[in-house]
């Protein structure tokens, strides 16, 4: 059953999702009028039905229209985990329950297209990933804690549901248990699975990040936590090394700093972060890390922010909050990345890693023997975060997982004693590669452009090609945060669920009217820049009377550009779907 075949049939009454398995004879058939899910058998299915295959259900979800059905219509093998194959969705279909939009007037068919279009938005984010028998949602650690009734639930009831990104689409078949076996689990994040060669032996080494669906979101609208203590852009990522039957897993985390604080987009470059003053924040701080010491044992913070300018308050609130906590489990290093690293000193991370060996150390990491006894734990990890937890974050996760990755081929028997894995060149390039290309996939997904100092991760050296490169990334991520990013937000808010369309007629958070100065002051100060470039191209008379069309023109723009800046957060796109409070 690793590839499954998956028929869907479509009548003008229902749609039928037949699993071709070995013996299997059970269809879901969906109702297209009254939405309802049940399961037939083949002989249920008309023959006049239209057949095609497609790869796994996603989901369904309301719109203005009614009930869509999201399918999974292509796949790409990513490699076998454990002799289970792992897929990535690459291409998907939202299929309409009902034939026509007649029953729409003209706004609510324009909403409908913008829900549709803000779907098909998360659709097309690049990282989602299936497995048809086996959990991705877990860590080798986890899933070997199990009990025996564990393994007798399905895929859905066994997830974490804190990485099965379609929960909220799949919620009116997890209603249903015996329609279970059609809901595939989809995790957002990114995966590599590479054979590789050390010394004549080839071991499998993979790496999975699975991001966290609870306060997802886009960056600079999503910081901080929510009152559950969920910090945005929370992320685990673990890497895997199989050899010879033994098995190996070492996890990280990153997240948000975990207060209440935003740093919403005003059009400045880089937007002040600002602390919430009203908030008691050791709530949301205290239920943060009571679940991960649940899930993963000590925790050692590693904070890479500045330790001056705009960054500095939220450090020192930070340090402050753990020695307020005051538990033996919570460990808190602060490490001024850019300060440290300054002019291109990349060699100085080796600080930060010497630094906290011992602690590595301590917690040591996950191991299985070719005999299937496990011979270590994970007892603890590093929760590392930056501003947006994706640059500098990366960087350092990748140190920490070389030197896990060190001890755990030594003890496997790939490298001999003294060797290093650094100096394993054919390794090393697919390691750094993949890393890097990590960084990238969790990049694009919070912050809508790739990653930045990934030079660094692929060559270990920062080039000057490598700057140029993060200027150009940065221009599009300012141009991003400030310009389309609202409207990601509500396109992920809709897809997890945060904001439901309802089924009355009513209207829609969507009919959100701009006033005047939106349109006007831009034409203005557009108009104005460009009759005083025309101005000066075209001179007067005599260059005073040039220089007085200059300066006016030149004011002009000037006067209305600082209005605009003034009100900088009135002209951004702002998220509109789920209230500001819930942001902030």
């Amino acid at each position: 059953a690793n590839n499954r075949v998956i028929v869907g049939h479509t009548t003008p009454e229902k749609f039928f999702i037949e699993a071709c398995d070995e013996g299997a004879d059970a269809v879901l058939a969906i109702d297209r009028v009254s939405n309802e899910m049940t399961l037939t058998g083949k002989i249920d299915i008309p023959p006049s039905a239209v057949t095609r295959p497609i790869c796994g259900i996603m989901g369904t979800v309301r719109l203005v229209a009614g009930m869509y059905l999201i399918v999974i219509t292509r796949k790409r093998n990513v490699g076998s985990l454990l002799g289970h194959a792992v897929w990535k969705a690459v291409d998907f279909d939202v299929i309409s329950y009902k034939k026509t939009v007649l029953h729409l007037s003209e706004i609510q068919s324009q909403e409908n297209k913008t829900f549709l279009s803000m779907i098909n938005n998360v659709l097309m984010t690049d990282g989602f990933y299936f497995c048809t028998d086996y959990d991705l949602t877990h860590t080798l650690q986890r899933l070997a804690n199990t009990s025996p009734d564990f393994q007798e639930m399905s895929l859905l009831e066994r997830a974490d549901q804190r990485f099965v990104w379609n929960g909220n689409l799949l919620r009116e078949l997890a209603a249903q248990p015996e329609l279970h076996k059609f809901a595939l689990p989809v995790v957002h994040g990114f995966i590599v699975m590479k054979p590789c060669r050390i010394n004549g032996k080839i071991f499998e080494w993979i790496l999975i990040s699975r991001r966290s669906c609870f306060r997802a979101g886009v960056r600079y609208y999503v910081r901080g936590i929510d009152s559950e203590g969920h910090a945005a852009n929370f992320v685990e990522t673990e890497q895997i090394v199989l050899y010879e039957g033994a098995k190996a897993s070492f996890i990280q985390t990153r997240g948000s700093i975990p207060f209440y604080w935003s740093q919403r987009p005003n059009l400045k470059y880089k937007p002040k972060p600002v602390i919430n003053k009203t908030t008691n924040h050791m709530d949301g701080f205290q239920r943060h890390f009571d679940s991960q010491f649940l899930i993963y044992g000590k925790q050692t913070i590693l904070n890479l922010v500045n330790q001056k300018g705009s960054e500095k308050p939220l450090e020192q609130a930070f340090a402050k909050m753990v020695s307020g906590m005051n538990n033996g489990m919570l460990n808190y290093v602060a490490f001024d990345f850019h300060k440290e690293c300054s002019h291109m000193r990349w060699d100085r991370l080796q600080i930060l890693v010497d630094d906290v060996a011992e602690t590595q150390d301590q917690y040591s990491y996950f191991m299985v023997n070719p005999e299937g006894k496990t011979v270590a734990q994970q007892r603890g990890l590093f929760r590392s975060n930056c501003m947006d937890c994706l640059d500098r974050t990366n960087v350092i996760q990748s140190l920490l997982a070389r030197r896990s990755l060190q001890s755990q081929l030594q003890r496997m028997g790939v490298l001999n004693v003294g060797q290093r894995v650094e100096e394993q060149v054919e390794f090393e390039k697919i390691y750094k590669n993949a890393w890097a290309d990590n960084a990238n996939a969790c990049a694009v997904q919070y912050a809508g452009t790739g990653a930045l100092k990934t030079d660094f991760t692929r060559t270990g050296k920062r080039t000057r090609w490598g700057l140029l490169m993060d200027g150009w990334n940065s221009m599009i991520r300012y141009y991003k945060n400030n310009f389309s990013d609202g409207f990601r937000q509500d396109s992920i808010d809709l897809f997890l669920g945060n904001f439901a369309v309802d089924e009355s007629d009513g209207p829609t958070p969507l009919r959100v009217q701009k006033d005047w100065k939106f349109l006007t002051l831009p034409i203005i100060m557009l108009v104005a820049f460009s009759m005083c470039i025309v101005c000066l191209l075209m001179a007067g008379d005599t260059w005073t009377e040039t220089l007085a069309y200059v300066l006016f023109w030149g004011a002009a723009s000037a006067i209305t550009a600082t209005i605009i800046l003034f009100n900088g957060q009135d002209f951004v796109d702002a998220p509109k779907l789920v209230h500001k409070e819930k942001l902030d």
